[in-house]
């Protein structure tokens, strides 16, 4: 049964990116690419991909920099309200609501899982429409104080796994629901 995960990093004090939607903090640490909750083993598991514009854009820049082409070969859904070029096949720009296309990104993934690869308030945006089945982040040992979100939204959680990899402290959990009753932020 295909499942909706949001897997991504963190800052300690949790941030997906700084203000400036830097990664550096990120792409500095020491991680085991082969270690628990490795991004190998869990990309394996996926059949379709959901992002928000300004992931989509980082994605894309950095690519642009790196020379390299896209690297997802799955189909891919970027949220956005604004024109963007396509920088790969198989992707599907929409402004619908997440629960709109949500049965057609499922049906695309064929069985396997569901990547909401960011950011917070996409999946965010999932767990308000109860959605989002699992949310595994990887903390990194640095604080920022401000930037990006992890996850702007209020929930609970069941912690269902956990594993140091390396530099990181790693957790799945699973999605309880909204805190208190409340949805969106």
């Amino acid at each position: 049964m295909s499942r909706t995960v949001y897997y991504t990093a963190s800052t300690l004090d949790g941030f997906l990116a700084d203000e400036h939607d830097s990664l550096d903090w990120l792409l500095s640490q020491d991680i085991d690419e082969q270690g628990p909750m490795n991004y190998t083993d869990f990309e394996a598991r996926i059949g379709a991909l959901a992002m928000g514009a300004t992931t989509y854009e980082w994605i894309r820049d950095h690519l642009a920099e790196s020379g390299e082409g896209w690297s997802y070969a799955m189909p891919s859904w970027v949220f956005t309200h604004r024109d963007l070029p396509a920088v790969g096949e198989r992707i599907t720009f929409t402004s619908a609501p997440v629960a709109e296309v949500h049965a057609e990104m499922l049906a695309a993934a064929e069985g396997r899982d569901l990547w909401v690869v960011g950011g917070g308030d996409l999946a965010g945006q999932f767990a308000d429409a109860g959605l989002l089945d699992e949310v595994v982040v990887s903390y990194a040992p640095v604080t920022l104080g401000a930037g990006r979100p992890l996850l702007p939204r209020r929930l609970d959680l069941r912690l269902v796994e956990h594993a140091r990899n390396r530099a990181f402290l790693c957790g799945r959990y699973e999605v309880v629901g909204p805190r208190d009753g409340m949805m969106g932020p």
